[in-house]
């Protein structure tokens, strides 16, 4: 799965596309080595870690999480990020499932 459980709340990797013509979550992906990610677009740019903002600001939306729960792990300058969200990992798991209509956990 492109999330799981983490002390804390929900670790997240996604595959972010900048200039994307809206900020939206797209779903989940399977990439050619087979890791999923959650495919996430942003109409933010890559300048100044506005897309990184972007998708943060996202996540925390569709999550009804405050902007301050979400933070950036790793992949500040690439397309391949996690993202951490704090909370109770269970629900924001199967938020997040209900999001991409996805039911494995």
């Amino acid at each position: 799965m492109a999330w799981s459980i983490c002390p804390g709340g929900l670790e997240v990797r996604v595959r972010v596309t900048p200039r994307g013509g809206r900020d939206a979550i797209d779903g989940v992906e399977t990439l050619s080595d087979g890791r999923p990610v959650l495919k996430v677009r942003v109409r933010a740019v890559l300048e100044d870690g506005a897309a990184n903002e972007g998708v943060r600001r996202l996540l925390a939306k569709a999550l009804k999480r405050p902007a301050s729960a979400v933070r950036l792990e790793t992949g500040a300058t690439a397309r391949l990020k996690t993202f951490v969200i704090s909370g109770e990992g269970e629900k924001l798991s199967a938020a997040l499932a209900a999001l991409t209509g996805r039911t494995d956990p």
